[in-house]
């Protein structure tokens, strides 16, 4: 009996690959590296957030009490106080950036991320809604254990994004008429928003507005844990839909003939974006322009043709972190982190919308 034919598969020039088993992984130095490098500097920056505060505790007691090593009034500062807020915005950071990257890939289109198409607008009208039937009360560990602002923003996403898409169809979605669609569904559920506040009692309105900015002022460990387990669950999950994106990326057509199921594809994708959003805004209210820039910022540092979801999310833990510890210490009074994110990702925005406008114009 001859022996079976055996197929030899040469790799493209300057193109190197991980094979394990039947799985084929492409191995690109540059975004290896750029994800270290960022995932090194959110470590750092989660040390110097620790540390920074009223009381300035430094860099390696932080190590010490994080590694069980030390004891006293400075761990019992490190371990309650501040450890939870800074690992809330760096998980918050992380599922918002892999959530802007699965969207952006998805639409093929820079601004088709959770804060353009509706799927931020439609969590936080679920999240005010829990937020003033539940009295004012705007902190998740005060109400996790009944599900109420998770649930509600989860339910409240995934409803934005079905009406997005569902009216966005006309036999297939096209990635502006998506944004388009998403602008009008976001600005009404904004006004639904704001009727909600309108119509609440004033603890609960002050509460429900203090949350809309986005802040990490309130977290506590019963922040972080369902945060956790979304993000160890999901973030794993979006990363093992990565070869899929890329063959998405050359069109519905032939993507169905290399034997993708695009539209089971998309609501997987749609999914996992939905419920990484829903659980950053349950923890820290509607951080803005992070999973609008950072996807972005990656593209470019990598060369890319679409942006790689995990340095995409170690860019947001990065960002959130960093605008965290300026919001704490370069103003006289805390400033919520969702103002400092703003102020950085609103001119991006301009300038992506500036530029794209020549280059439509050429």
């Amino acid at each position: 009996m001859s022996a079976a034919p055996t197929e030899t598969v040469h790799a493209a020039p300057g193109r190197r690959g991980v094979v394990v088993g039947p799985v084929g992984l492409a191995w690109r130095p540059r975004v290896f590296w750029y994800t270290v490098a960022a995932l090194a500097t959110a470590l750092l920056l989660v040390v110097l957030g620790v540390a920074i505060g009223s009381t300035w505790i430094t860099p390696v007691t932080v190590v010490r009490s994080l590694l069980g090593l030390e004891t006293g009034p400075d761990a019992f500062i490190v371990e309650n106080l501040r450890l939870p807020r800074v690992l809330t915005g760096a998980l918050v950071g992380l599922t918002l950036g892999v959530a802007g990257a699965l969207t952006q890939t998805f639409t093929r289109n820079p601004l088709g991320t959770p804060d353009i198409i509706g799927v931020t607008s439609g969590a936080s009208v679920g999240a005010v809604a829990a937020i003033v039937l539940g009295g004012g009360t705007y902190s998740v560990s005060a109400i996790v254990l009944g599900g109420g602002i998770p649930i509600a923003a989860t339910i409240g996403a995934l409803i934005a994004a079905v009406a997005v898409y569902g009216l966005g169809w006309r036999g297939g979605v096209q990635s502006y008429r998506l944004v388009l669609v998403g602008i009008g569904v976001s600005a009404t559920l904004d006004a639904v928003t704001s009727y909600l506040l309108v119509r609440a009692k004033i603890t609960a309105a002050a509460a429900a507005s203090q949350w809309l900015v986005g802040s990490l002022s309130s977290t506590s460990w019963t922040t972080v844990w369902p945060l956790l387990v979304v993000a160890a669950i999901a973030v794993p999950l979006a990363l093992a839909t990565s070869a899929a994106l890329g063959i998405g990326q050359l069109g519905d057509e032939v993507a169905t003939g290399v034997g993708l199921a695009v539209q089971r594809h998309r609501l997987v994708v749609i999914a996992l974006a939905v419920v990484l959003t829903a659980a950053a805004v349950a923890a820290a209210g509607p951080v803005g322009f992070v999973a609008f820039v950072v996807p972005q910022i990656g593209l470019r540092l990598a060369g890319t043709n679409r942006p790689p979801l995990l340095l995409a999310g170690a860019l947001g833990a990065v960002l959130v972190l960093a605008a965290d510890l300026l919001a704490r210490s370069a103003f006289p009074w805390q400033v919520p982190v969702g103002i400092v994110t703003t102020v950085v990702g609103a001119p991006y925005l301009i300038w992506l919308l500036v530029r794209h406008r020549k280059e439509m114009s050429r």
